[in-house]
């Protein structure tokens, strides 16, 4: 009698326990392990016991059915284990449903009170509009206010959709922040990431280092596959995990008035294939074996040399330029394109690859200060249709760009997530590039990559010479820096118990004060990942507080002591405003929805949305984000207003990475400049809080 490995049997019990692990901690009304005591719905996740009425399935019977389902399989499988002398490693088991569990229980995204948002409003207003200003405006703010009144009724309507949808804003946002708008995705709206420079000694190099990566990208799917992917957690809460579930095998598809997104990571039918692109020709690379088991790094070098062999040539017409147009005439275009049934089938592999990797001729060579930054417009634009730009597709959601010449990073399509999803997913990949041996495969008959064909007709050649002219306008037009501040990290200001965060947004404040004389409307990205279905709020980083702070900054009149005061209370003020709008508390995206109810409500907007202080409130001068990442990389973005900057930031432990971008063609504004000045102000901060005491504020 051959026994049963006791190694395996108490693995699949392990695995079946940490699903039930998972079950008890987040799935509403789930009993407490070895404990009758929790009551129906548990309180922690915010839920209210609404499943009494006869004929519902509980969350208590849903939760002991799907934990019979646990158990049974679970040991099945440990019954069912391989005989001593057949051991073989397997894969963790896929569980099923937990994504879904996971999503269920969180709590879904609150109304704010509406006094409570008013009253903020008018707090976020007061550094950046006149006294005069601000006095009509609470004039404006008393009459939205009233008892019975058109505020009222606007965030009565904005509590019914709450209770009627899974999230009152995540649609309303998906289409007012991206499908609706109307300028290029490139720079106005896709980010970059610049990734680490890599030494290629050869062109292999760059083919063996691309196979790497494309293998780390299929590793962390298989994470999404298997709903394996770890849960993450913000101030101990679980955060909302779908944004995960829409970065791959996804993509956006132009229409006259609003875009769409489709996803094929579900259903029967899921992506099989990549999308590789080299001189400008776009190929299909299936990355799985006929036994679903994904192609090794050995093997995909393999098929990445074979597409680089087929397209030595650049390619005449670069039909990926299209993707850069004005949505509007990329939609036209688009239609236009997909009259022909072979440009349309080529289209349709493309939208439906798990997604673009970009092997790119190298840059023109420049001096090492300005590198970084060059590496930067080229992950956000390509460098213009003379160089790299016509080697994308930009509707696609995740585009990795690997350079001959070792400059490497990403350009993705905001629509489907935020930042933080897609530099998880990059961390995971640099990590796994790092191990440099490839597995050696057994031989198998790899197909031939197919090249995607298009036909260009005379008036699609009109099209793709139109979008070459308007994108060479907007990649002469973004000034880009990438500051690498060596001085000190995140370290400092840990050590000195403010928050990192705030102390960097203090200093962009102080920077911009510097400038200008004036403080401006400033946007940092909240995550609303809390809730199910999250995406943003914002952090006004403009405050009464910031403002006492930079104004006394250079002031004879104010001590060292004070001053440091005055930037600790700052900093506080940034980070309660944090907390806030993470708790779904913040004004922007409910003073959003107070707006868009009324237009769905057929009424006329309010005359609080119309007033000047609204338009100068959502002015965004500075458009910031910190995306914090393991890699030593940086995500950067173009400015949101013609007279603004985009600031990315990546605080590492001894250094902080920047990207500053702006417009040439605003005077006032220049990326180098205020990467000066905020070098400066972060200086100019340290040395305040070095010398001056720490006194109780």
């Amino acid at each position: 009698m051959c026994h049963y490995p006791s190694s395996i049997f108490s693995e699949e019990l392990r695995i079946g326990i940490l699903e039930m692990e998972f079950l008890f901690h987040s799935f509403p009304g789930c009993p407490a392990p070895f404990s009758s005591a929790q009551p129906c719905c548990a309180p922690r996740l915010g839920h209210t016991c609404s499943h009494r009425e006869a004929g519902m399935e509980t969350p208590r019977s849903r939760f002991f059915a799907i934990l019979g389902d646990v158990l049974s399989r679970h040991l099945l499988c440990a019954l069912q284990a391989r005989p001593c002398g057949l051991l073989k490693q397997t894969p963790l088991n896929k569980i099923v449903g937990r994504f879904q569990l996971h999503q269920e229980a969180l709590p879904p995204l609150p109304v704010p009170p509406l006094q409570q948002t008013l009253d903020r409003y008018l707090l976020a207003l007061q550094p950046i509009i006149s006294p005069e200003e601000l006095s009509h405006t609470r004039e404006l703010v008393a009459e939205f206010r009233k008892p019975g009144g058109v505020g009222e009724r606007l965030q009565k309507g904005l509590e019914r959709r709450a209770r009627k949808t899974e999230n009152w804003l995540s649609d309303w946002w998906l289409k007012t922040a991206y499908l609706e708008y109307r300028l290029p995705v490139v720079v106005h709206s896709s980010p970059g990431v610049v990734l680490p420079k890599q030494d290629f000694l050869d062109r292999q190099g760059q083919l063996r280092f691309a196979a790497k990566l494309i293998e780390g990208i299929l590793d962390f799917k298989t994470m999404i596959d298997n709903e394996t992917l770890p849960v993450e957690y913000l101030g101990g809460k679980p955060l909302c995990m779908n944004q995960y579930y829409q970065i791959l095998s996804s993509c956006r598809i132009p229409g006259p008035k609003r875009d769409s997104i489709v996803n094929y990571a579900k259903g029967k039918k899921q992506s099989r294939h990549i999308t590789v692109v080299h001189n400008f020709q776009f190929f299909e690379l299936d990355v799985y074996n006929s036994d679903g088991s994904p192609l090794t790094a050995d093997q995909l070098f393999i098929q990445l040399e074979k597409i680089w062999n087929t397209s030595l040539q650049t390619n005449k017409e670069p039909i990926g330029i299209l993707t850069t147009n004005h949505r509007n005439s990329w939609a036209k275009a688009y239609n236009n394109l997909l009259k022909d049934k072979t440009n349309k089938e080529s289209v349709r592999t493309i939208e439906k690859s798990i997604c673009t990797v970009c092997l790119d001729a190298p840059m023109p060579r420049v001096s090492e200060d300005v590198y970084k930054s060059h590496v930067a417009a080229q992950m956000l634009h390509g460098g213009g249709s003379h160089l790299n730009s016509g080697n994308r597709w930009f509707d696609k959601t995740l585009q990795f760009i690997v350079a001959e010449d070792g400059s490497c990073g990403l350009v993705y399509e905001h629509a489907p997530s935020e930042g933080p999803p897609i530099v998880a997913l990059v961390d995971h990949v640099v990590k796994f590039t790092k191990n440099l041996e490839m597995d050696k495969s057994p031989t198998v008959h790899l197909p031939m990559p197919k090249k995607l064909r298009f036909n260009i007709t005379p008036e699609i050649k009109n099209d793709i010479e139109k979008a070459k002219q308007n994108l060479n306008i907007m990649v002469e037009d973004l000034d880009i820096k990438i500051l690498v501040f060596h001085q000190f990290g995140k370290g400092f200001p840990k050590s000195e118990k403010i928050s990192p965060d705030a102390f960097i947004q203090l200093a962009l404040q102080l920077a911009y004060y510097r400038m200008y004389g004036r403080a401006c409307a400033t946007y940092e990205s909240a995550s609303l990942r809390m809730f199910r279905l999250g995406r943003t709020d914002t952090i006004r980083s403009t405050s009464v507080d910031s403002l006492n702070f930079v104004q006394s900054m250079d002031s004879p009149d104010k001590s060292d002591q004070e001053k440091a005061d005055l930037l600790r209370r700052a900093t506080q003020a940034h980070r309660e405003y944090t907390d806030m709008a993470i708790r779904g508390n913040a004004i922007d995206r409910h003073l959003l929805g107070l707006k868009l109810q009324a237009i769905e409500d057929l009424v006329s907007v309010p005359e609080l949305f119309m007033d000047t202080a609204y338009a100068v409130a959502m002015h965004f001068n500075l458009s910031t984000s910190q995306v914090p990442a393991k890699t030593d990389c940086v995500m950067c973005f173009g400015p949101v207003v013609p007279d603004g900057y985009g600031v990315c930031y990546n605080p590492m432990e001894q250094h902080i990475n920047f990207a500053i971008s702006a417009f040439n063609s605003c005077a006032d504004t220049n990326a180098a400049r205020m990467a000066h000045y905020l070098e400066k102000a972060l200086l100019d901060m340290r040395s305040l809080l070095q010398d001056a005491p720490k006194s109780k504020l």
